[in-house]
Parts: C-alpha cells; sequence; structure tokens
C-alpha cells in the first residue's frame, strides 16, 4: 500500500492554511490535551474517506473554520510494487495528488475528491483548466483508493477509535476472528455465504407457507370431493327410485300379471283333465289296495310260525353256549394255576414288588409316547390332507376369522398369496422375504365394498391391509424382481411399482455396475433400498405359489416318516414291558397255586373232557338260530313291503280325494282371479310404450330385481334412504370439486418445484460456507504468520492455532482466533487474561493491529495510533519504539507532552500541534521537528 510524503489543510477546524512534510517511517504528533493531534488525524481519515473519531464527522471541523470551503490536500507515494503495478495506475508518476474539496451547498455541506497525478496545488485544482482531474463522489473514491491498497477492511482498522488501537488484546477471541476476516478476508466469499444462506432462509419459509396452504388446499379439496362423491350418490339413488316408480314397477307388474295369466290359463284346463285322471286313479288305487290287505294276513300266518321256530333255536344257543363257556373257564383257571405253580420259585415278594413297580412305570411311558406320538402323527395327518385339498398359503387364524365374516357380509375377496405364482424356485426365498408383509393383504374383487370391509377391518382390529383399488400387472422390467413373478389376477399398483423397482443381482459384488439410486436384492435375500441394504432373512415357510405348497407338502411328508418310524420302534418296547409286568404281577399273585391244583383236579378234568361235544352242539345251535332268524328276516321284509305298499296306496285314495274335491271348489274362485288379472292387465297397457313390452327388456329387469314385490321394496328403501341422509343436491358441486382438485395439482407441482429449489439452495449454502471455511482458514494462516514475523522483530514469541472450523452455521457462529503471547519465556498468555503487564498489552495490541495491515502484496501503509505510550515506563516506551522502528508501515503517533522523552525516539519527525489562544481567529500552525540523518 502507499505511503503519505505531505499534506496540506486549508481551513480545517482552526487552522487557515499550512503544508507539513510527512515522509518519514515514525512521525509522532505531540501536543497537549485539546491541541487538535486527533484533529489533524481526522483530516487524513477524512481524506481517506475514512469516518472520524468518535462522534465527529468533517462538517464539525470545516464549520469552526466559519468559511464557505475547505481543501484537505495529500501527497502519496505512487511507485510500483512487487509485482510491476502502481497503486494509482493509470497514473505514472511516482507521486500522486489526493484531494477533497469541501464546499457548502444548499444549507449543507459537501465534499468532493480527486486523484491527479503528481504533484498537483490546490490552485490547480481549483481552477482544473484542461481538465487536469476529475472530481468524483465518494463511493467512487473509496472504489479507487481500493486498487490502490486502501481496502474496505483496512480502512475499518484505521478507522479504529482513540485509544481502541491499543486495547485490541482485550478483544474476545471471536470479535478479534471478525475483525482479521473482516481485514483479510474475500468480501465476495463472505457475501456469497451471507446471500446463500438469506436465500436458504427465505426458500425455506416461503416452502413453509407454501405447505400450510397446500394442506388447506388438500383439505378443502377432499371435502369438495366428499360432496360431489354424496351428490352423485344423491343423484343415482334419486334416478333409480324415479325409474323405480314410473317404470320398472308398472312393467314388472304387467309381467307378472301377463305371467299370471298364461299359467292361470293353464292351470284352469290341467285341473280339468286333472279331475278326469284322478277319477280313474282313485278307482284303481282302491282295488289294488284290497288285493294288499289280503296278501298281508298271509304272510302275518307265515311269520307267525317262523318266529316260534326262531325262539326254540334261540334258547338251543344260549344253553350251548353257556356250557361252553363254563368249560373253557375252568380249563383258564387251570393254565392260570399252572402258570402261578411255575413261578413260585422265585425272588422275595419284596424285590418282586420293587421289580414289578419299576416295569409298570416302564409301560405307562412307553403308552404315553405312543399316544403323543399317534396324535402328532394324526395332526400331520390331516394337515397334509387339508394341504393337499386346499392350494394357497397355509391358515392363519385371524385371517381365516376376519375372511369369515367378509364372506358372511357377502364381500368377495381375496388373498394376495392366492394370485402370486412364483416362476423360478432360485428367487422364491428372495420373493417370500421381500413380500413377508404383505402375505395376508386382502384384495377386494368390488371396489365399492371397501368402505364395509374397512369397517369390518376396524371391528375386528384386522393388522393386514384392505384394497380396494386393483388393476392388471404392467409388464415386468427387464431383470426386476417381478419378471420371476406371474399374477393371475389383478394387482395393487403399489406392489407391481415395488416388485419392478427391485432389480435381481447374484451378489453385493454385481451390483456395481448398477446406478446408485437402484434398489436390488440377491438370491439369498440381501436386499438394498434407499436407506441403505439389509438382509431380510430368508423364510423357513413359504406362502406364494405351488412352489411354496410343494415345499410343505414335503415337510409334512418327511414328518410323517419320522413318526411312523418312532411308532416302530416303541411298540416292540411296549409289548415287551407290558409281557414282563404281567409276568411280575402273576408271580406276586400265584404262590398258592400247587394247593387250588389239587383241590380242583377232578373238575378240570371233566371240563376238559366234555368241552369238544359242547363245542359241536354250540355250533349247530348257532347254525339253526341263523337258519330260522333268517326265515323270520325275509317275512318281516316282506311284511314290511306290503305295509309300505298298503300305506301308499292309502295315502295316494286319500290325497286324490282331497285334490278332486279341491279341484271342484278352486273351479270358481280361479276363473274370477283369472277374469282381475286381465282386467288390471288391461288398465297397466293403456298408455304404455310399445318398446316396455319386449320381453328381453323385461327379462333383464327380472333378473335385476326378481320380481314387482322386489322392485318396490327396493323403492321403499331408496325413499328412505333419500330422505334419511343428508345428502348434496346442488350440482355446482362437482364443478367446484373438479376446479379445487386441478388448483391443489397445480399447487403440489408449484411444491414439488420449490422443494427441489430448497434442496438446490441447501446444497449451494454449504458450498458457499465451505468456501468461506476454507478462506477463513487461509486468512488466519496468513494472519498468524504476520504475528509471528511481527512477534520475531519484538522478540515475543506469538502463537495462533488455526480453530476448529466445521461445515455447520452454529460451529462457526462460536469459533474465536485465541492468540497467546510469550514475553521473555515466562510462559504464555492470551489476549485479556490479566496476567500481562500494562507495555505488555501495548505490544500485543501493536502486534494486532499491525499484522491486520500487513501484505506481501503490497507492502508498507501507514497506520494511526493514538497514544500508544500511554501509562507505560522507560523501557517499555523504549521497548515498543524499537519494535515500531523494525517494521516497514508508516506511523502516525499521537503521545502528549507529558510522557518521558523517550517516546520521541524512534520518530524521524514530530509535529508540534499548539492551542488557539484566546481571542485569535486561527490556531497556530503545527510545529515541525525533523531528525538529521
Amino acid at each position: 500500500m502507499f505511503h503519505i510524503k505531505q499534506l496540506e489543510l486549508v481551513h480545517w477546524d482552526y487552522w487557515r492554511r499550512f503544508s507539513l512534510p510527512l515522509d518519514a517511517q515514525i512521525i509522532t504528533i505531540v501536543g497537549p490535551n485539546g491541541s487538535g493531534k486527533t484533529t489533524l488525524l481526522d483530516a487524513l481519515r477524512t481524506l481517506f474517506g475514512l469516518r472520524c473519531s468518535g462522534k465527529r464527522d468533517f462538517r464539525r471541523y470545516v464549520r469552526r473554520a466559519n468559511r464557505s470551503f475547505a481543501w484537505i490536500r495529500a501527497v502519496v507515494a505512487n511507485k510500483p510494487g512487487s509485482t510491476g503495478k502502481r497503486p494509482f495506475f493509470p497514473c505514472l508518476k511516482d507521486e500522486v495528488t489526493l484531494a477533497c474539496r469541501i464546499r457548502r451547498a444548499g444549507g449543507d455541506w459537501t465534499r468532493d475528491y480527486a486523484i491527479a497525478d503528481g504533484d498537483v496545488p490546490i490552485e490547480v485544482l481549483e481552477a482544473n483548466e484542461n481538465k487536469v482531474v476529475e472530481w468524483v463522489g465518494y463511493r467512487d473514491y473509496q472504489s479507487r483508493l481500493a486498487w490502490g491498497g486502501l481496502t474496505p477492511a483496512i480502512a475499518k482498522v484505521l478507522a479504529l477509535e482513540q485509544g481502541d488501537t491499543d486495547k485490541l488484546c482485550e478483544y474476545s477471541p471471536k470479535a478479534l476472528l471478525e475483525l482479521v476476516f473482516d481485514v483479510f478476508g474475500d468480501k465476495e466469499v463472505l457475501d456469497n455465504y451471507a446471500a446463500a444462506r438469506e436465500e436458504q432462509s427465505n426458500a425455506e419459509k416461503e416452502l413453509e407457507a407454501l405447505g400450510l396452504d397446500l394442506d388447506r388446499l388438500r383439505a378443502q379439496a377432499e371435502a369438495k370431493r366428499l360432496e360431489a362423491d354424496r351428490f352423485l350418490e344423491w343423484k343415482q339413488l334419486n334416478d333409480e327410485a324415479t325409474a323405480l316408480a314410473g317404470e320398472i314397477v308398472p312393467r314388472l307388474e304387467a309381467a307378472e300379471l301377463l305371467r299370471d295369466i298364461e299359467q292361470a290359463r293353464a292351470d284352469i284346463a290341467r285341473g280339468r283333465l286333472d279331475f278326469q285322471k284322478g277319477d280313474e286313479e282313485l278307482a284303481g288305487h282302491k282295488a289294488r289296495t284290497a288285493e294288499v290287505e289280503a296278501e298281508k294276513a298271509a304272510a302275518e300266518a307265515e311269520r307267525k310260525a317262523a318266529r316260534s321256530r326262531e325262539l326254540a333255536a334261540e334258547k338251543a344257543h344260549l344253553s350251548a353256549h353257556d356250557e361252553v363257556r363254563d368249560f373253557e373257564k375252568l380249563l383258564a383257571e387251570r393254565s392260570a394255576l399252572r402258570a402261578r405253580l411255575a413261578r413260585e420259585a422265585g425272588d422275595g415278594a419284596v424285590d418282586l414288588e420293587a421289580a414289578y413297580a419299576k416295569a409298570d412305570a416302564r409301560l405307562l411311558a412307553l403308552q404315553r409316547q405312543e399316544r403323543a406320538a399317534i396324535a402328532a402323527f394324526e395332526e400331520k395327518t390331516n394337515q397334509l390332507r387339508a394341504t393337499r385339498e386346499h392350494r394357497g398359503p397355509p391358515p392363519d387364524g385371524e385371517v381365516s376369522r376376519f375372511r369369515k365374516r367378509l364372506g358372511d357380509a357377502g364381500i368377495a375377496h381375496q388373498a394376495l398369496s392366492e394370485i402370486i405364482e412364483v416362476t423360478d424356485p432360485d428367487w422364491q426365498g428372495a420373493v417370500e422375504a421381500v413380500l413377508r408383509p404383505y402375505r395376508n393383504v386382502i384384495l377386494l374383487e368390488r371396489e365399492q365394498d371397501r368402505h364395509a370391509a374397512w369397517a369390518l377391518g376396524e371391528q375386528e382390529r384386522f393388522r393386514h391391509f384392505i384394497v380396494p383399488e386393483l388393476e392388471a400387472a404392467p409388464p415386468a422390467v427387464d431383470g426386476s424382481l417381478a419378471e420371476v413373478i406371474r399374477f393371475a389376477d389383478a394387482v395393487p399398483r403399489w406392489l407391481a411399482d415395488l416388485l419392478n423397482r427391485i432389480q435381481r443381482v447374484e451378489d453385493a459384488d454385481s451390483a456395481r455396475h448398477l446406478p446408485r439410486e437402484t434398489e436390488w436384492i440377491t438370491r439369498d435375500g440381501y436386499h438394498r433400498e434407499r436407506r441403505g441394504a439389509r438382509h431380510l432373512g430368508k423364510p423357513t415357510e413359504f406362502h406364494f405359489g405351488e412352489l411354496a405348497r410343494s415345499a410343505r407338502l414335503k415337510q409334512l411328508d418327511a414328518d410323517m416318516h419320522s413318526l411312523d418310524a418312532r411308532l416302530r420302534e416303541l411298540r416292540p418296547e411296549l409289548d415287551a414291558a407290558k409281557e414282563e409286568a404281567d409276568a411280575l404281577r402273576a408271580r406276586l399273585h400265584g404262590i398258592e397255586a400247587a394247593q387250588l391244583l389239587a383241590a380242583r383236579a377232578e373238575a378240570f378234568e371233566q371240563a376238559e373232557a366234555a368241552l369238544p361235544d359242547a363245542k359241536a352242539r354250540l355250533t349247530a345251535a348257532i347254525a339253526d338260530r341263523a337258519e330260522s332268524k333268517g326265515d323270520v328276516d325275509k317275512i318281516d321284509q316282506r311284511l314290511r313291503g306290503i305295509d309300505i305298499e298298503l300305506d301308499r296306496r292309502k295315502r295316494e285314495i286319500s290325497a286324490l280325494a282331497r285334490k278332486a274335491q279341491e279341484l271342484a271348489e278352486n273351479e270358481a274362485p280361479r276363473r274370477r282371479e283369472q277374469a282381475r288379472r286381465i282386467q288390471r292387465l288391461r288398465q297397466l297397457r293403456r298408455g304404455m310404450p310399445a318398446d316396455w313390452r319386449e320381453p328381453q327388456q323385461t327379462a333383464l329387469l327380472v333378473d335385476k330385481y326378481g320380481d314387482a314385490r322386489g322392485a318396490r321394496a327396493d323403492l321403499e328403501r331408496l325413499r328412505q334412504r333419500l330422505s334419511d341422509g343428508d345428502w348434496i343436491t346442488d350440482d355446482t358441486v362437482l364443478t367446484l370439486a373438479g376446479r379445487l382438485k386441478a388448483d391443489l395439482q397445480q399447487r403440489e407441482r408449484d411444491y414439488a418445484e420449490r422443494e427441489a429449489y430448497f434442496a438446490t439452495t441447501r446444497r449451494l449454502t454449504s458450498d458457499a460456507r465451505a468456501a468461506y471455511i476454507a478462506k477463513l482458514r487461509i486468512t488466519i494462516r496468513q494472519y498468524g504468520k504476520n504475528l509471528r514475523a511481527l512477534g520475531d522483530l519484538a522478540n515475543v514469541d506469538v502463537d495462533c492455532p488455526v480453530p476448529m472450523l466445521e461445515n455447520e452455521d452454529r460451529a462457526l457462529a462460536s469459533a474465536g482466533l485465541e492468540v497467546r503471547f510469550d514475553f521473555d519465556r515466562k510462559g504464555a498468555v492470551g489476549l485479556n487474561d490479566g496476567e500481562a503487564s500494562g507495555g505488555q498489552q501495548v505490544m500485543k495490541s501493536l502486534i494486532l493491529l499491525i499484522a491486520l495491515l500487513m501484505d506481501e502484496a503490497r507492502p508498507g501503509g501507514f497506520v494511526f495510533i493514538d497514544e500508544p505510550f500511554a501509562h507505560l515506563d522507560i523501557a517499555n516506551i523504549d521497548r515498543v519504539g524499537t519494535f515500531l522502528r523494525a517494521t516497514r508501515a508508516q506511523y502516525l503517533i499521537t503521545t502528549p507532552v507529558t510522557h518521558n522523552a523517550n517516546v520521541f525516539a524512534p520518530a524521524q519527525l514530530t509535529l508540534v500541534t499548539r492551542k488557539k489562544k484566546p481571542g485569535d481567529d486561527w490556531a497556530p500552525p503545527i510545529g515541525l521537528i525533523q531528525r538529521s540523518v
């Protein structure tokens, strides 16, 4: 940046006119309080387009001079920098004149600025012959100075309040970071970030407002749609009731009368023939009845004789049976006693009892196992039979109950699993895993049944979807999961979209070539969707298609074979256990068998000898009884036939008699009723259109309503419904509903566009924030580098770590710049931690201030510092002076006359200000002391 070489003031405050050379590195402005030190600096600030100190401005100073104009002119350096460019190009001389002309205009003060090539006096600027300069306004002048190195950020530093320049170390880390970025940061980056954040905020508010408006409009559209549905329902019911009353009921009544007339005419003719036939049949039945009664008397006599023979044979059979039974019982007792006698030489009774208890327990356990295996086998058999007879998924109790209720209500439906067939067995597991949540989805065959079905679902708390909206499945997408599925009927659109959206892949690695947003699934059921990828779990029981049914049949068959094998293993063990238990029980009761055998030996021998003859007699008695019983049964059967025929004949005779009587009694009323029908039909047909008599149209009405009574019942039901219901009868509701629907669709499209725009603003805000953070890091590094370089000059270790900066507004808002100083190796101190002395505070502030103005691309520049030596001892004054001399900037330093003389040691040029004496119009000119080289 440029430095100041000369300053000239005209009518500034109480100074009339003077010119000062300022071509020195360190310039000290000394004078008592109120002598004009700050006034001089404010003149430079006004010339450079900066804000004056405190609450002052340029108008305060020019009003004191009591003149209509004032001038501030400075000559500044315009030498090429390291890049070869001059600060005030296209000015090509080494010096440039900066001028500020202040004039009174219309009661207010205005200022104009000019930049002239070379050292141009005020008089030449005022005359401006040959257009030497071009006067510009304040904003254009600031932009031109910014090109020369006096950027708005540096201007902000130069405009720091009196006393603030030595208090930078008291800034908070956040405030210091903001100041550093204002100086070093790219204003465009910050503006872009602020604009993007503001745009995102506006877009978010607008999207929220659109969302609320969309919800309101959606509610209105839904309400109007419901009203339109009520109107259409009312119109349909009203039209149907009108048609029933005016056309359908009369047509059906006429058709019924015509049918009844034809039927009655045929009935009358048939009645005459029936009466004649009845008389003939009655005579024939009476003759045959007499013959059957004679046959019955003969059969009853024959049965009586056969019954006597049967009773004698039964008595002989009972006697022979009792004899054989008694003989066999004696022989069985002998066998038992012999077996007991053979076992009497066994172990003691106690051991025998223990062995019997153990054997009996084992027998009971085996019997329980057998019963359980048999029950399981029967259950599996029933399941296998049901699976073979019924196609579809395995039954579910809750679903079966609900479907029964739907069937009782007359709601035609089917399950989703009943219409899906998996064509590729290798993908059966993946299909089952994806469709697991939809196994029990209920599909309604008629969409108009949806409200009734939903009401039942609400009552039953049915946890599965009930879907009324169905359509034919679209063609399957190549490579999708839908390609291995065949639908037997219409399906929900969302299901077809789901299956078409999922691509089939062999494994997760083979999905690399698919687009990023593609959903896919492997044979093993590993599924990737928008939320991520996971394993869906391969079901152990299949529900969809014939493959699932085959798998269940195979599993049930395997279970039955396993149970049958278990039964075959149990039964030999059960027989052995039973035999062992019987044997042990016999041993417990057979100790006295020898005495019993000896006492009844004679009876046993007699029974053994007589048993063969008794068995022969029993066999003969059984044959005689069977023969006699057969004869009785034959006669009984014949008698039953005779009774049946006789009863039938009597009933037929009675029926024919009643029929003849009814025909005779009904003949006259039937003819009168027929005449009434014909008269009624003629009345109905009078004035009836010809097309109402077409049989085909009438047949359609009959199929729909049944008869006139059914039509009248429907008419009454419709009228009751129309009178009881809260209907919409104004057809304008259809127009309003359509208009609201169109508005809603347009508003939804607008909302989608604003959503996309909001997403774009968020992305742009994130990008702008990232650029802002990147620029902020570079700025902090550059400032830290400047601080360390100045610290080396001042023999102070300075540490300026880069703070943690995250791409998030809250983190950026709380970020701060922590700078630590180490004086004389006594330990690092912070910005304002109270551990540094007054001189160290000044040193810290100067380092922080000068580092803000260092620019490698534009070295040099100038700095205004108000009273940096206040409250410093001699050593610290020397230390600050040494530091200032070591830097390359131009310093304009104010100091009161009360300070130690050491404050003048670093200055090459000292300006001495003096107060205006009372009574004088103008203040004394500024004194000048220049150090000789």
